[in-house]
């Protein structure tokens, strides 16, 4: 690993490891495989180069391989999109079917597996949802979703009523919309200018006690000379992808009603949230409140780039036909693969098992947190979701540590992807949700190992 926080590609030998679920025989990264890494750093923007150089070969369940066999635990899920968990029989079954015996692509044009999903969708998010619009990616579902609250923000209080308010810390794509409303400064200096119809406002904190409550949101509102009846839209990642924190349940309902009262959209920001990660079948859920948008991706297809924007037809249907497409919406094997997909996080019970399987992985890290108290400051999540913070004693982020974690997680056969969060210090543990015990618990030793080597090596 270089200063730069990069994975060292230089093949090395370490420990021979067979157990039921994992298998590490050979150096890593394995040596038949630098041509690939070469090719991909010759030709591929330096930003694809990020991740710990496995080059995956194939992967089943819960677990990823190599061409030489090696086998990891999948902590990962590709990053929180393998739900259904990777390459499952039925998917790929329907994937085959669709490629023999339909249509793959029909640009709008209607096709049948586009109509199966938009009316899954709806129906299973209920509440106020009553409109789906596929897209493809999870940034082009909010950048639709910021288009969307502030076309209705005109329509229903003139051109002043377009602000789309988000919170400090947010991630919510890299397109220009997605960053303009995402919370972290940082990624978006190339914008090179400020926008007045985006703010952002402090998290509300429960472990700090800070801006938990909702006056505090008005207030942040105030000061940056923002009246209420100017938002349109606001916007929230249902947890936060960098650290995991959640939004305290009264602050939630209280910006509910807030919402209604001044004609504002509520937007669940669930990309990487839904479809059973939390365990629920939308991050939302813990809330008890109701989004008036939904914007989903990820976990949705089981490994299709596929998303959607949910909501109400008082806005969704603002644009005339013709007016708000995609060239790829509803792509029929993309929406046969969601179709798929959700048939097998509701069969086989993945949001129950997400939530029971989370019960021990917080239970872990919970003891391993309390037992290393003076690096790791914080364990968020719920579910099948979780963010280990781990910070230096001055209270910065440790993105030191975080690296030489997840290299030895991946080492020594679990897989997980690189460091996230403020200063690179938080690793994500997101299985697949058909993870089961022996598996989850196998893997969360390694990451205990990991945590200790790595203060050794402090």
């Amino acid at each position: 690993m270089t200063e730069a926080r990069m994975f060292d590609n230089t093949p090395r030998q370490g420990e021979i490891i067979k157990t039921r679920y994992r298998k590490i025989t050979t150096p890593l990264p394995h040596p038949d495989t630098l041509g690939v890494l070469a090719a991909l750093k010759a030709w591929e923007p330096v930003s694809m180069s990020g991740q710990p150089p496995i080059v995956w070969d194939r992967a089943q369940g819960f677990q990823v391989y190599d061409a030489a066999g090696n086998c990891w635990i999948d902590f990962s899920s590709g990053v929180l999109v393998a739900n259904c968990g990777h390459n499952p029989p039925e998917l790929k079954a329907a994937l085959i079917d669709q490629i023999e015996n339909g249509v793959i692509f029909s640009y709008c044009f209607p096709n049948r597996p586009r109509a199966e999903l938009v009316t899954k969708l709806v129906k299973l998010a209920g509440g106020r949802i009553d409109r789906c619009f596929l897209l493809t990616t999870g940034g082009e579902a909010v950048e639709n979703a910021i288009k969307l609250a502030r076309t209705w923000g005109k329509a229903t209080g003139g051109n002043s009523k377009r602000v789309i308010v988000s919170f400090e810390g947010a991630f919510h794509g890299r397109t220009l919309g997605a960053q303009l409303a995402g919370g972290i400064p940082a990624l978006k200096d190339w914008i090179g200018m400020e926008n007045t119809g985006f703010v952002t406002v402090p998290f509300p904190d429960e472990a700090t006690g800070k801006n938990v409550h909702f006056a505090d949101f008005l207030a942040a509102l105030a000061s940056r000379n923002i009246a209420e009846a100017d938002v349109c839209g606001v916007i929230m990642e249902s947890y936060q992808g960098g650290t995991g924190r959640f939004y305290p349940q009264p602050f939630m309902q209280e910006l509910r009603r807030w919402a209604d009262a001044h004609d504002a959209l509520y937007i669940a920001d669930e990309v990487q949230a839904g479809f059973g990660r939390t365990g629920r079948m939308f991050t939302f859920q813990h809330y008890d409140v109701e989004p008036d948008m939904i914007c989903c991706g990820k976990g949705l297809s089981g490994g299709l780039p596929i998303s959607a924007v949910l909501g109400n037809s008082r806005f969704m249907s603002l644009y005339k036909p013709g007016e708000m497409t995609s060239t790829h919406s509803g792509h029929p094997l993309c929406a046969r693969a969601a179709l798929t997909s959700l048939q097998l996080i509701e069969e086989k019970r993945l949001v129950e098992n997400s939530r029971n399987m989370g019960l021990l992985l917080h239970e872990f890290l919970k003891k391993l947190r309390e037992s290393n108290t003076g690096i790791i400051s914080a364990v968020n999540g719920r579910g099948l979701l979780a963010a280990i913070l781990f910070r230096r004693p001055t209270g910065e982020p440790d993105g030191e540590i975080t690296m030489r974690v997840v290299d030895y997680c991946v080492r020594h056969g679990v897989m997980l992807y690189a460091p996230l969060g403020p200063g690179g210090g938080t690793v994500k543990i997101n299985p697949p949700l058909v993870i089961t015990e022996e598996p989850l618990r196998e893997g969360l030793q390694v990451f205990a190992d990991a945590v200790q080597a790595s203060r050794i090596l402090a």
